[in-house]
């Protein structure tokens, strides 16, 4: 596929056009953004009519002519994809595409049929079923013509095209997981800790809960284990709370009540810092004034149920609209084993650190009420991806926390997170993370990830045994902790580093897929915006390789769909048809030699040409089509 123009391109074009330089501020990078999607902006007219420098009629002229190519070849990119996809799932017997198995590489790569940014290509689909009449079966079984199924990915076409190029943040997820998977069964033979009792209802969970759930920046999701039980959230609500106080107060209100030290001693210890005030907003005398902040000082009117359900809608938004429950029986059984809270709590009024008409009971009733809200890891790790991604929702792209904001909440979890264990954890796994009496860590990777476990045998310091053991592994194996060095730390993996990265390898692994005759495989390299023009050292291309072991189907798709020059020389002089008459690749060469009379009938009628490949200078004559595989091949498909 054609590489959409970047700047540097653009720019060249524009000097070829003879456009003076000091019109090239339009192609600035902070401009690009702007440029692509012009057509849908009141940026337009400006760039059109100049605004802001003094264009000529003919350069201005000249840069209209560049954007409408520049639009038109990214639209054409954007039906290229569609052909691609289709191609590269569509059954070889009945030319259909089973929408299951796509379904199911997509879930590969990470996105869920669930996932929101999808949800016009699945509402498509169950329109599709029931127009057809079907009777039986679910809208995911059906097989779909070319046609359909364009129409039906149309709508997402630039998400599942990003998904399978490869353009996500962690490129090879599938490989991701599979290390994830050996940590999580490694850790799941630890059987260290025991269950918290301190709350009646918690002494009564399953110590062998044991899930992990993982949510990519771009959305990308994993599960394993136990990660659809729900549980109560305990202290991993204790930065949710604590954002939510940023974003409706400011961190400035919100630290005359609340300090940002480590306490160095137990989360529930009565003590407060020398201005006395709680230490931070992690640990419960924090989260309690946090809280008695929210219900005071963020819409005051509101009832104690109002500014529950108030909160609660908070927290589902930080989780793509997952909705979140309610457990009442912790609730009580939490309120009746309270007595330390409320110690903290009247030790607290008694210094005076509550706002102006706090009322301590209600106060302590909203603490206990977010600490009781039920979530599964699933849900909480959509959370913490929200966090890595600096407050905006991966599913829902809504921006519900301010950057700065989250900034301040990730500094906070880096340093007291994981209640007296934080400089420990801070020294082996160097990552903001959470951890709750429910047995869940929230683990943050800061523009990558956000990853939750849940395993309720804790240590004794409060932190899920298995949850710890988990960041760990996971550090060892992969260059997260925030100190590592990404340059030269080769001891570690980095997954947001594609395994194809070097051209070196692309060219082995391009060349392989075509001597081999994997024609799905080159789909995928072509998908991927690889070039795939890429020779070896002798000059060798992957259609030198196609034709000498015979694979026609491979030599088609690299002329039909990837235009790559069909006389190109290797180090020796030889053209693809000669390794296929070499080799006596009878087929190979008949075809190769219908295709060049082509192209040379192209040239003669001097035909103009949108690239400069065989694939659009082979033209007919007295239509000017061009020959696609609509014209080389006769297909047929019956439109569901």
């Amino acid at each position: 596929m054609s590489t959409l123009a970047g700047p540097d391109q653009l720019g060249k074009v524009w000097q070829e056009a003879s456009i003076l330089p000091g019109s090239y501020f339009v192609f600035s990078r902070a401009n690009m953004d702007k440029l692509t999607d012009v057509e849908n902006s009141d940026r337009e007219e400006e760039i059109l009519s100049g605004k802001g420098a003094a264009i000529p009629p003919k350069q201005r002229e000249a840069f209209v002519k560049l954007l409408a190519n520049f639009i038109r070849q990214r639209d054409t990119d954007k039906k290229h994809a569609e052909d691609l996809l289709f191609d590269m799932f569509k059954n070889e017997e009945t030319g259909l595409l089973n929408i299951g198995k796509f379904l199911a590489a997509l879930r590969t790569i990470g996105i869920r049929r669930n996932d929101p940014r999808i949800g016009e290509m699945m509402d498509n689909l169950k329109k599709v079923h029931k127009l057809n009449n079907y009777d039986g079966g679910s809208p995911l079984s059906q097989n779909l013509n070319a046609e359909t199924f364009k129409a039906v990915i149309a709508p997402n076409i630039v998400l599942i095209a990003r998904a399978f190029r490869h353009q996500f943040v962690i490129p090879d997820f599938q490989g991701f997981t599979k290390d994830i998977e050996e940590v999580y069964w490694k850790c799941k033979s630890n059987t260290d800790g025991k269950v918290a009792s301190y709350i009646p209802q918690l002494a009564r969970v399953n110590p062998d809960y044991w899930g992990v759930s993982v949510c990519t920046i771009d959305g990308q999701r994993f599960s394993i284990g136990d990660s659809n039980v729900p549980f109560t959230l305990q202290s991993c609500s204790k930065p949710l709370t604590y954002a939510i106080a940023l974003e409706k107060l400011g961190p400035k209100l919100v630290h005359q009540y609340v300090g940002q030290e480590p306490s160095g001693r137990n989360f529930n210890e009565l003590v407060l810092d020398h201005t006395k005030k709680p230490h931070n907003p992690m640990i419960n005398a924090g989260s309690i004034l946090t809280c008695s902040l929210l219900k005071t000082l963020v819409h005051p009117e509101m009832t104690l149920a109002e500014k529950f359900d108030y909160t609660q809608n908070w927290f589902s938004r930080m989780a793509g609209n997952e909705p979140l429950g309610f457990n009442n029986a912790v609730f009580l059984s939490e309120r009746e084993a309270a007595d330390r809270n409320y110690a903290l709590g009247f030790y607290m009024r008694e210094h005076k650190c509550y706002p102006e008409k706090a009322n301590l009971r209600e106060c302590m009733d909203f603490y206990f009420q977010c600490c009781s809200m039920e979530a599964t890891c699933e849900t909480l790790a959509i959370m913490a991806s929200t966090l890595a991604n600096g407050g905006i929702c991966p599913l829902t792209e809504e921006k519900v926390l301010q950057s700065e904001n989250v900034r301040d909440v990730l500094s906070l979890m880096h340093s007291c997170g994981m209640y007296d264990f934080s400089g420990e954890f801070a020294f082996k796994v160097g990552l903001p993370a959470k951890s709750g009496v429910c047995g869940g860590v929230m683990l943050v990777i800061p523009n990558v990830m956000g990853i939750f476990m849940w395993s309720p045998p804790l240590d004794p310091l409060g932190n899920s045994c298995r949850g710890v053991q988990f960041c760990e592994e996971l550090v060892n194996i992969f260059n997260f902790h925030l100190y590592d060095n990404l340059k030269h730390g080769s001891n570690k993996k980095d997954p947001r580093r594609h395994r194809y990265e070097t051209k070196g390898l692309s060219v082995v692994n391009l060349l392989f897929s075509a001597a081999s005759g994997d024609v799905t495989a080159l789909r995928r390299h072509k998908l991927s915006g690889m070039d795939i023009t890429l020779s070896d050292y002798d000059g060798r291309t992957a259609l030198h390789l196609a034709c000498s072991e015979g694979h026609l189907e491979c030599v088609k798709f690299l002329l039909e769909h990837c235009g790559v020059p069909h006389d190109a020389k290797d180090r020796w002089g030889n053209r693809p048809i000669d390794e296929a008459e070499t080799f006596g690749h009878v087929e190979v060469v008949d075809f190769l030699k219908e295709w060049n009379d082509k192209v040379e009938l192209a040239k003669k009628l001097g035909n103009e040409t949108g690239y400069n490949s065989d694939q659009d200078s082979v033209k007919s004559g007295s239509s000017g089509g061009i020959f696609t595989p609509k014209t080389l091949k006769s297909t047929h498909s019956s439109v569901y």
